[in-house]
């Protein structure tokens, strides 16, 4: 296996990353990078968490923007009543996502 890979899906070293969005897509996706390993939130602790507690649809929406799920893990947010909602790349993925966290 690559080094590199092996860093980041076997070790879960830190990576650097450039990534470009928004401000508030970018305060969002520092947010995910909060959520411990294998943890859950909701839509509406990271909104709360940056500080716009009615800003849910908007933090949904640039959650949906992040291209890198697995290394910005918006797999690990779900709606308040605890249901899987959306998910870019499909519900089956997300569950599959975290699953994989929960195991390891």
């Amino acid at each position: 296996m690559n080094e590199y890979l092996k860093n980041i899906f076997i070790d879960r070293k830190k990576v650097n990353l450039f990534v470009k969005g928004t401000d508030f897509q970018i305060d969002v996706w520092k947010a995910l990078l909060n959520i411990p390993y294998a943890a859950l939130s909701t839509y509406q602790d990271i909104a709360k968490s940056i500080g716009r507690p009615k800003a849910v649809r908007a933090v949904a929406s640039a959650i949906g923007s992040n291209d890198i799920a697995f290394l910005i893990p918006c797999h690990r947010v779900i709606a308040k009543s605890g249901a899987m909602s959306g998910y870019r790349w499909g519900i089956d993925k997300k569950k599959i996502l975290q699953k994989y966290e929960k195991d390891k």
